[in-house]
């Protein structure tokens, strides 16, 4: 018999769902499946029922929300042999669509029986992981405004990103290490990622793949407002690279230094950090996690 952890935050895009146990057993037979389902009640709280399924030894433990719950989620599955199931209940929901994860419940249910297991590499940020992306500069800032919107969906991300257009400030200096080398810019934004997807359909890094032990890096430099307004256009269309200032590496390892503040504002899978060092190190950790598709 399988033990199916179901971890779910019920806040997650509209709130509203079909996931309860009545449900759940409509689609796992009760002979063959051992149906647990556990809501969380606060942020954070996902990883504390995550451990305490991993400690009543659940074969799967299932991710049911957003880009922030499913990070919080497989936190706590890196580096050991439960795979993470995901059912995509956020607004963007990057990496389930990277994933080919469905949006339907009932199919995206059926693909966890299914059982089909791949493994994909993880970032790691200072000591937090990401599985999708991270980033510092302008992508961070937008994050930080979404935060305060009543309601996650594409018009709040939107205005986000056009009230932090008007209202940005460049970080002043960051010293990046890259490739055994070291160079000094005033950053727009500077883009980790795992994954092709951002979210919504958009992406930064079309190119990138969970699967081949390297990070996709644009580093973004400062740059005018009519070409910030260019760059959304080519993100868009997934076509950023056209702009002549960003700079892409795929490497398996980067370092930033702000060399004016003791801290950095940056987003970690779509939810807003602030990191309490001058220094981030970030790097992969290849077929870190394993997850259902």
């Amino acid at each position: 018999m399988k033990h199916i952890h179901f971890i779910i935050n019920p806040i997650a895009g509209s709130g509203k769902n079909e996931l309860n146990l009545d449900y759940l057993h409509s689609i796992f037979e009760k002979e063959s499946f051992n149906i647990v389902v556990k809501n969380s009640d606060y942020k954070t709280h996902t990883k504390a029922l995550t451990k305490a399924s991993i400690e009543e030894n659940a074969d799967i433990i299932v991710a049911c929300g957003g880009d922030g719950t499913i990070n919080e989620v497989a936190n706590a599955l890196v580096n050991t042999t439960i795979p993470l199931g995901i059912i995509p209940l956020g607004s963007g929901n990057g990496l389930a669509s990277n994933l080919k994860i469905p949006k339907p419940i009932e199919k995206a249910l059926l693909k966890i029986k299914d059982q089909n297991v791949t493994k994909i590499d993880v970032g790691m940020f200072n000591e937090h992981y990401f599985f999708s992306n991270s980033g510092i500069g302008f992508d961070a800032n937008v994050i930080e405004e979404y935060e305060k919107a009543n309601k996650r969906k594409l018009s709040s991300y939107i205005k986000a990103s056009l009230k932090t257009f008007k209202n940005y400030k460049f970080i002043t200096t960051v010293e990046l290490e890259i490739n055994r080398e070291a160079f000094i810019i005033n950053p727009f934004m500077v883009f980790i990622s795992n994954s092709n997807e951002l979210g919504y359909n958009f992406s930064l890094t079309p190119k990138a793949s969970l699967q081949d032990g390297l990070l996709d890096i644009l580093v973004i430099p400062k740059i005018s407002k009519l070409k910030i307004a260019i760059l959304g256009i080519l993100m868009m269309i997934k076509k950023t690279h056209l702009l002549n200032k960003v700079q892409h590496y795929q490497v398996a390892k980067i370092a930033l230094t702000n060399k004016n503040k003791s801290c950095f504002i940056a987003q970690i899978d779509g939810e807003m950090h602030t990191i309490e060092s001058k220094k981030i190190n970030i790097s992969i950790i290849k077929e870190g996690l394993n997850v259902i598709v």
